[in-house]
């Protein structure tokens, strides 16, 4: 039976008074994912956990189970992202809880919002040596907002809640709920659990920022000549793409996306640049940073002129000023504090649009410049596929609803400089933890959130290799996507690095990987697969798999010896 109403027990004695209602703690806890929206968990089962289960069927919850605890924390963090919602895994005890920590460490460095709940043994048989039995919440305590243990049935509910509510505070993360075997099957009165109510017991968490701030940015705007603006993950986060827009459009400012923050600006659009930004960061007066750290992504700061005047906008108020000094910072909402620096701006006699189209044209001349350099390299025809020219006929086939799913090492680096989500909230990768093994995940997560959608992902051969045999769960899920695997046989990113540290002769240990034909494996699971190895099949090859109805992986042969730009600077190679 699908509804809200708790599990009893209904039986009387001798004719007596009934008993009073009853419900369980799996039942408990899922009335309190229902209560936050959450409509679909990802699994994968344990004997710890399956009364959480029985009460997602009640309560209409959609379980999706997986075949490794890694892919189903990386779904419930996927989800999250789609929908702007926390996500939700279930797993049992010990080494499921293990497997899943991967997703959930990569989702406190992605900052994304999900709950994890594991399974426990017994408190009757705590430090007994039961079954599965680890010290989960301390191994969770670091890379998660919120860990406890539910110490008591009738908290259950109370304490998803709790959980959910610090999921949310500030910069979004993942929290983390164990509950042992014998709180979650007993049951309790239903008088005596506290059910928290959807919509009553938390409060907005949107912040404007300081106003006297709000205002010093707008001044410095208007008065900038040649600003830059960097939209990132934390614009999509806020749902603050409409208002990173109107600014940008408003006050004539060039900007440059990274992260989730791609998208924000459609491809075409005069104010969107890609290929200028070390330049525009290099000779810019005026840049501003949202939501994104001064990470290994930005040179820890140190790639932003320093005569540059340098504003940081950020959910975290930890996050603003690190790594380098700054002129400005601002915490709170990015789409809140994007708007009221527009409207800040608005109503003078010239808030300097005008003035920046030279600014303009000249990144424009710069990106040009770019992209022809880069040109023969994008329709090249070589064999083996140079990976630009994967990438080319990948940018070529995507649609303003196609979701791009990067999971990858080098090759998903060639795409970050090429790909161009036509869309916001249509771009998906890792984040700054660099996690390979995601991408199977994303495109569950993608599809079921969003079954309109087209899902189009870019694997590298070892990425895929990590989670692959969660195709299997695509396809019992009928849930198609176009997947094409850049398959150079080898871990290539670090490859580039052992040859430039220790030389050819020690380039290939530990890095090289078999020849497999991965369309023959999705065409084995009961997907569509197709081998390619002429740059002139590409095209045809990702519309026959877009046409079937299918999961679909096209392994496409790439260059092994063609390394992107992205993996030839990293620092860790110099």
């Amino acid at each position: 039976m699908v509804g809200t109403e708790p599990v009893v027990d209904s039986q009387t004695a001798n004719g007596s008074a009934p008993a009073p209602q009853l419900i369980s703690g799996g039942h408990l806890v899922a009335k309190a994912l229902k209560a936050e929206g959450v409509d679909t968990i990802f699994t994968l089962c344990g004997g710890h956990i399956i009364d959480i289960y029985d009460g997602c069927v009640d309560e209409g919850i959609k379980v999706v189970d997986v075949r490794h605890e890694q892919v189903a924390a990386h779904a419930a963090d996927g989800y999250a992202r789609i929908t702007g919602t926390p996500g939700c895994a279930v797993v049992t005890a010990g080494p499921g809880t293990t497997n899943a920590v991967t997703g959930v460490a990569n989702a406190f460095r992605a900052e994304s919002p999900m709950l994890l709940i594991g399974g426990q043994g017994a408190l009757t048989q705590h430090k007994m040596g039961s079954l599965q039995d680890l010290p989960h919440v301390d191994m969770m305590n670091p890379i998660t907002k919120f860990a406890a243990t539910v110490p008591d049935t009738a908290r259950a509910a109370d304490m998803v809640s709790m959980a959910f509510r610090e999921s949310l505070n500030g910069a979004p993360g993942p929290s983390y709920l164990e509950i042992p075997r014998d709180v979650l099957d007993n049951k309790v009165p239903v008088d005596k659990a506290r059910i928290p109510q959807a919509g009553r017991y938390r409060a907005s968490t949107r912040q404007a920022g300081d106003p006297a701030a709000v205002e010093k940015l707008a001044d410095l705007l208007v008065h900038a000549k040649k600003p830059a603006i960097l939209l990132g993950s934390q614009v999509w986060t806020t749902r603050g793409t409409d208002s990173a827009v109107e600014l940008v459009r408003t006050l004539n400012i060039p900007a440059y996306m990274n992260g989730a923050g791609r998208g924000t600006l459609p491809p075409g659009d005069p104010h969107h640049l890609q290929l200028s930004r070390r330049y525009a960061f290099d000779n810019a007066d005026v840049i501003v940073i949202v939501g994104t750290p001064f990470d290994f992504r930005m040179g820890y700061g140190r790639r932003l002129s320093a005569k540059a005047t340098v504003v940081q906008i950020d959910l975290d108020y930890r996050t603003v000023g690190k790594n380098r000094d700054i002129d400005l910072g601002i915490v709170g909402d990015p789409g809140l504090i994007l708007s009221s620096v527009t409207a800040a701006a608005s109503g003078r006699v010239d808030n300097g649009a005008t003035g920046r189209k030279p600014w303009l044209e000249e990144l424009h001349k710069v990106e040009e410049q770019a992209r022809q350099k880069r040109l023969p390299q994008l329709l090249s025809d070589a064999n083996p596929i140079h990976p630009y020219r994967l990438m080319h006929e990948i940018n070529q086939f995507i649609t303003e609803d196609s979701i791009y799913v990067g999971d990858g090492g080098d090759i998903v680096t060639f795409s970050g400089q090429v790909l161009q989500p036509r869309s916001p909230g249509h771009w998906m990768d890792p984040g700054p933890l660099g996690t390979l093994g995601v991408g199977i995940s994303f495109v569950m997560a993608a599809k079921l959130a969003r079954p309109d959608k087209e899902v189009v992902a870019l694997f590298g051969d070892g990425a895929f290799s990590m989670t692959g045999w969660d195709f299997e769960t695509l396809v019992r899920f009928n849930l198609p996507f176009v997947g094409i695997i850049g398959n150079n046989s080898s871990m290539n990113q670090i490859r580039y690095g052992q040859a430039q540290k220790y030389g050819l002769a020690r380039e290939r240990v530990g890095n090289t990987l078999g020849d497999v034909r991965y369309g023959e494996f999705a065409r084995m699971l009961g997907g569509h697969g197709e081998e390619v190895r002429d740059p002139a099949d590409i095209g045809p090859a990702l519309l026959r798999a877009r046409e079937s109805g299918l999961p679909s992986l096209i392994n496409v042969w790439v260059d092994p010896d063609a390394y992107a730009p992205g993996t030839m600077n990293q620092t860790m190679y110099k």
